[in-house]
């Protein structure tokens, strides 16, 4: 779009938390699409750009001051342009200097992408219902405010994951040397009717066993949610208009992503409106080949859950400021 308006566009961007990752591989998938200039930011001389011309700077967390929030690197990458537009929803909870330095300086303004996300997790906030959440990841502590605000908000909740685990672990069951925090849930929060009963596992042993809740010896691992469960979860999908999903229910890293599959499965035909979110469940989603099947797929992992248990975020801010 800007392009096609004749702007002179530069791309800043980062990768991973390393300061040596290039976005290298990244400029050669964007010439796949659009002829992109790639350089450094010491290397770049905006003199030599021209109208609908696209340039990518290298990886901005290359440069410390990016994550440190610091001013003097915001103005500096505030003086390459006349306008800022932030469109990066996934880094919006974060507070660098290019999410929200950047907007001190110039006029700014949300991009496409920002504007879908903010429309789509808006509207999840307060659901069409009957409303199921599905909340994957780990440590509980973290994601409490947003698990109670979900069981005010939403009709079922589903805990997978090693948050799972912390469930269990609270009801006093076997958790093994499983992945726990501290195994600490409030009362009123395992109490809760609306909160969905876990009552099988699998287990590391054997390249995965699946056991009852109760049979979960002290050397195993629960690396996913156990058949029964998921049978039981995914039968009950046709009563549910709303379904938002952030997190996968196994150990994706490990490659326990069953019963996230099977999920991914059952909402791409359930007839409810889904959003979904979170990289490793984007993954899980892609590599079924069904992100076309879902209602809403969101950029943001740790974003999307800021967002939904805020409704704005520190990027989103300093815009409107």
């Amino acid at each position: 779009f800007l392009k096609q308006q004749g702007a002179k566009i530069i791309v800043v961007a980062h990768i991973g938390r390393d300061l040596s990752e290039t976005l290298a591989p990244v400029a050669a998938a964007l010439n796949e699409h659009l002829p992109v200039r790639f350089t450094t930011r010491e290397e770049f001389d905006v003199n030599t750009v021209e109208n609908g011309d696209i340039v990518l700077l290298e990886n901005l967390r290359s440069d410390a001051r990016e994550t440190a929030n610091d001013d003097t690197l915001a103005h500096e990458l505030a003086s390459l342009a006349d306008v800022f537009v932030q469109d990066a929803f996934s880094v919006c909870h974060r507070e660098h200097a290019s999410v929200v330095g950047i907007p001190k300086y110039r006029e700014s303004f949300g991009g496409l992408l920002l504007k879908e996300e903010i429309a789509a997790l808006t509207a999840a906030r307060t659901p069409e219902h009957p409303a199921l959440f599905v909340l994957g990841g780990a440590k509980f502590a973290t994601k409490e405010p947003l698990v109670r605000e979900f069981l005010n908000r939403y009709d079922s909740v589903f805990i997978g994951g090693a948050l799972q685990n912390e469930v269990l672990a609270a009801r006093g069951l076997p958790v093994g040397a499983s992945v726990v925090d501290d195994g600490f849930v409030p009362k009123d929060i395992l109490e809760s009717e609306k909160l969905f009963e876990v009552v099988d596992v699998v287990v590391e042993r054997d390249g995965g066993t699946t056991l009852p809740v109760a049979a979960v010896a002290t050397d195993d691992v629960i690396v996913d949610i156990g058949e029964e469960t998921i049978a039981a979860l995914t039968a009950n999908l046709a009563q549910y208009t709303t379904v938002l999903w952030n997190g996968p229910l196994g150990w994706y890293e490990k490659g326990f992503t069953h019963a996230s599959a099977t999920l991914a499965h059952a909402l791409a035909h359930s007839g409810a409106r889904t959003i979904v979110g979170g990289g490793d469940t984007v993954a899980v989603i892609q590599e079924e080949g069904l992100e076309e099947n879902f209602s809403f797929v969101s950029t943001g992992g740790g974003a999307m859950l800021a967002f939904l248990e805020q409704g704005t975020l520190p990027g989103i801010e300093a815009l409107l400021s």
